[in-house]
């Protein structure tokens, strides 16, 4: 399979035939004639797209994905996505942003662009825009794209950069609103979530350890980042939280015991060691397993 090696402005920008108006950003509006032909794309730049047609599918971890009309999907330098053309769709349509880490040096958006989610979303979780959502994110792409063709002064990285933060924080309030109208689907999933959590505290932990988001976003056939988005949506808490509380609700079940110690608790519970299990304990309600079992 080809391989495609988005490193900088300039080769996203040869790759779709686009002028280089400025080398750490683009806004690219691109509708080709030709099929799409597989590959592999490799990103060291932040992009962001808006695709207008049901074109191709992108396979970005274990699941592939088929595009409807008008879905965002975000990637970030070090990601890499397989490309596959979709069959009977003879035109790509979208819309795209793209620029460089370089352009956030020394900003605070360099510091704050882990609040952005999505750009660890898989493409099954892409962002499906309204009309309405769709008409403010072209708007924004459009002052950003006013900014590239005027001249460069000492104002245009700060109004760049600015529109770019502004865009992105659009589509945070965009994906908690997909969040709120898929409400059946992500109780669902919350719901399986708790399940899996009980019984692998109850069978697994021993073996395999203390339980992970990650074990459970897997399980849910999600990525990590989504289904920490969808159960904070859901629940108001973060999952990190809700295995920790059921962790300690099983602790004072099996601590209720007189028969087993404080570190057999800890083993059955998935701690490698005692003390960790006795620091955890503490961190959640102030006593150690033992000052609790006599209080």
């Amino acid at each position: 399979m080809h391989h495609i090696y988005l490193d900088t402005v300039q080769a996203f920008n040869d790759y779709h035939g686009l002028a280089t108006l400025h080398p750490l950003v683009s806004v690219a509006h691109v509708e080709n004639t030709e099929h799409i032909k597989s590959c592999t794309m490799h990103y060291g730049l932040y992009a962001i797209y808006l695709k207008a047609t049901k074109s191709c599918k992108l396979s970005y971890g274990r699941t592939p994905y088929d595009f409807d009309e008008m879905t965002v999907t975000s990637f970030a330098p070090g990601q890499t996505v397989i490309v596959e053309p979709a069959p009977d769709v003879p035109l790509v349509k979208f819309s795209a942003l793209v620029f460089h880490p370089d352009l956030l040096n020394r900003l605070p958006l360099a510091k704050q662009m882990s609040r952005y989610d999505f750009f660890d979303y898989t493409s099954t979780e892409a962002l499906h825009l309204s009309n309405q959502e769709v008409d403010i994110f072209q708007g924004v792409l459009a002052m950003i794209e006013q900014e590239l063709h005027r001249a460069i002064d000492k104002h245009t990285r700060e109004l760049i950069v600015s529109n770019i933060e502004l865009l992105l924080n659009y589509c945070l309030r965009f994906y908690d609103r997909q969040f709120i109208t898929r409400e059946e689907i992500n109780h669902s999933v919350v719901k399986k979530f708790v399940a899996l959590l009980d019984e692998y505290i109850g069978t697994r932990a021993q073996e395999e350890g203390l339980p992970t988001v990650t074990w459970f976003a897997d399980k849910c056939c999600l990525s990590t980042g989504y289904f920490g988005s969808l159960v904070k949506a859901e629940t108001g808490r973060t999952a990190k939280d809700l295995i920790n509380d059921r962790i300690l609700c099983k602790a004072k079940e099996l601590l209720q015991s007189e028969s087993l110690t404080v570190t057999q608790v800890s083993s059955l519970l998935g701690f490698e060691y005692p003390q960790h299990f006795i620091r955890f304990f503490k961190s959640l309600t102030g006593m150690t397993p033992s000052q609790w079992r006599v209080a």
